[in-house]
């Protein structure tokens, strides 16, 4: 399973929210390609980097933070974060990103997804499936689509996309622990190579995950908090 540490950034700065809550931001970093560093410096291969104005303002908007850290690292870079358009995927790729998660597009404008997957391929657009109360979550998680999160991963998956992040956005910045029965019950129900995001506190709680078989899991809250390690997450990479 896949170890990917996640960057959130407000106004250039590394934050994290509890619950999607813009009002509940705590800045941890002034600088994110310094955290970035940090990851790699301790073997670390790949990170989700969150344009969080981005997703507020519903285009990408730190994309240059993007280009610094995929210029000053070799970290393999998923980008997401108010990736609307054609222009904002482009900006995305030619910054550096590796991989770009879209979530609410997938939602609002299913045409314009599917294009980006046979444009670019299922190995480099991800479907961001964030849920609330199992219904996907949109538009920085601020309003629900009422489409039931298996249904839509499902669906999604049966048109050729190949890797799905879920972040169950009540789990998120808590520190309580993954939704295993979830991912258990998506993984039951879907072929698809799905990435655990959300509630993870301990290397237990990404050992459960692997297990699971989940292809990958998201954290960020416990390695800022301290509760992971990051010489702890060397020997899981």
């Amino acid at each position: 399973m896949r170890i990917i540490p996640a960057i959130d950034i407000i106004d250039g700065k590394c934050v994290r929210l509890t619950q999607g809550d813009y009002n509940a931001k705590k800045i941890y970093n002034e600088d994110p390609l310094e955290v970035a560093k940090e990851f790699e410096d301790n073997g670390l291969r790949f990170l989700h980097l969150v344009d969080l104005d981005g997703a507020k303002m519903k285009r990408i908007v730190n994309h240059k933070i993007l280009e610094r850290i995929a210029v000053k690292t070799r970290l393999s870079i998923d980008f997401g974060g108010g990736i609307r358009s054609d222009e904002d995927l482009g900006i995305a790729f030619r910054s550096g990103a590796s991989q770009v998660t879209g979530g609410s597009v997938a939602v609002i404008s299913p045409s314009t997804f599917i294009l980006w997957l046979e444009r670019y391929s299922a190995d480099r657009i991800i479907l961001g499936a964030d849920s609330r109360n199992r219904q996907v979550s949109i538009n920085g998680w601020a309003e629900q689509s009422g489409e039931d999160i298996i249904s839509f991963i499902s669906g999604y998956a049966s048109k050729g996309v190949k890797y799905s992040i879920c972040t169950d956005v009540e789990k998120d910045g808590m520190l309580a622990g993954p939704s295993v029965e979830l991912y258990r019950e998506i993984l039951g129900s879907v072929k698809i190579n799905l990435i655990a995001s959300g509630g993870i506190s301990s290397t237990e709680d990404l050992e459960i995950l692997k297990v699971s078989g989940c292809e990958g899991a998201i954290l960020g809250k416990a390695i800022y908090e301290g509760k992971i390690k990051l010489k702890d997450l060397r020997d899981l990479c």
